[in-house]
Order: C-alpha cells, then structure tokens, then sequence
C-alpha cells in the first residue's frame, strides 16, 4: 500500500505506528485506524491514555518478575497461595496460561526466556539467580520447571536443576502432555492442567 493513496499525514502516520504491532499488516492497520475514527472523541482518547499509562506504571514484580502493578505482584502477595511450591515459567504469557487452568495454586518464577546460545542467551541474561536465592530463603519444598518443551526449554530445565541439587528441595516438571517442541502459550488449557497436576521427577523426566 503506498503513501500516495493517504489524504492525511496523520492517518498515514498512525496506519505505520500500529503496522508495527506483530500479526497486525498495513491493510488490518488502516482498519483499526479507521475504526478509531469513528469513535467518539472521548472514548479514542480513554484508549491512548490507557496505553500510556500502562507503558509509563507497569513495573516487573521485585519477586518473581512477573508484571504487576505493585513492587510485588498481586499472586506473590496473596496469603491464600502456597508459598512453598514455586512454578518456573519463561514469560509472563505462561503464567496467565497456567492461572486460566485454575489448576495451580502456589507461586511463579518468570524467567524471561530460556537459554540459547545460538541467540546469545546464557544463564546470566536469565532470571536464575534470583530463583536460586529464593530457594536459599524462603521455606520452599518443591519447583516446579515449567518451561516449553523445546531443546532450549530443557537445556534451561537441566541448568537449574543442577543449580539447586545441592538444595533440599523437590523438583518436578510438567507431564509431557505438552506435546514435545510445543510452547505454553499455544497448549490448551485442559491439557495444561493435566500436565501441572500430573507432573513427574525431573529425574525420570526423561526415562
């Protein structure tokens, strides 16, 4: 689509800002810019703002790392959680997964990917540390390691393990319900939940 057919540098310009949104062409961009437009004033003005305020106050939450609108996250601050089962995701889209199975009940540790060298993602670009710290702290008997079931996700699995086997602490990972190569983000919920509540040994993990 070329610039000539805009009549307006405006609409031509927010057409470009919201093409660079994944999944979202030029054709569904000058769609969803259209729509706005007919939109009262008020109401396009209550959706920027909304985005602005959400990249301006969303901050990362100081103990597990997922997003939150606090310094701690509504799911690590809530007394009804069991606070001795950690489950280790590698993004936030997997911890919103596992919250729709309703299903789990105890705490997440968000890793923020998992390791790659072909990406040039190592352990230190990960949040690892900060899990081992909290196994070292806190009264924690089991971690769950719920990560894709990809080369990368048990690469990442079999790091951490290691990391905590001097650690008096159980772990587990999900049952491989998930079909293998898959990713959290795309298993449906039933099968999700079988696969938290069936997880095995990490150890057997493999077997």
């Amino acid at each position: 689509m070329s610039q000539a057919l805009f009549s307006s540098a405006l609409l031509e310009n927010a057409v470009h800002e919201f093409a660079k949104l994944p999944g979202i062409g030029r054709k569904t961009a000058l769609r969803l810019v259209l729509h706005l437009l007919k939109k009262e004033k008020n109401e396009v003005e209550s959706f920027g703002n909304s985005m602005i305020q959400l990249r301006r106050d969303i901050v990362y939450c100081t103990v597990c790392h997922n997003i939150s609108d606090t310094a701690v996250c509504g799911i690590c601050s809530n007394p009804s959680r069991d606070r001795r089962t950690i489950c280790v995701v590698e993004t936030v889209k997997d911890v919103m997964s596992i919250e729709n199975t309703q299903q789990y009940r105890g705490l997440y540790h968000v890793l923020g990917g998992v390791i790659s060298p072909m990406d040039g993602i190592g352990p230190a670009d990960l949040e690892i540390e900060s899990l081992v710290n909290r196994v070292n702290k806190d009264e924690v008997s089991e971690v769950i390691l719920a990560l894709s079931t990809t080369m990368e996700g048990d690469t990442t699995n079999f790091y951490i393990f290691r990391k905590l086997a001097a650690n008096n602490v159980k772990i587990t990972t999900i049952a491989r319900g998930v079909s293998v190569g898959g990713e959290l983000e795309y298993t449906d919920e039933v099968t999700l939940g079988r696969s938290i509540l069936n997880r095995i040994e990490f150890t057997n993990s493999y077997k």
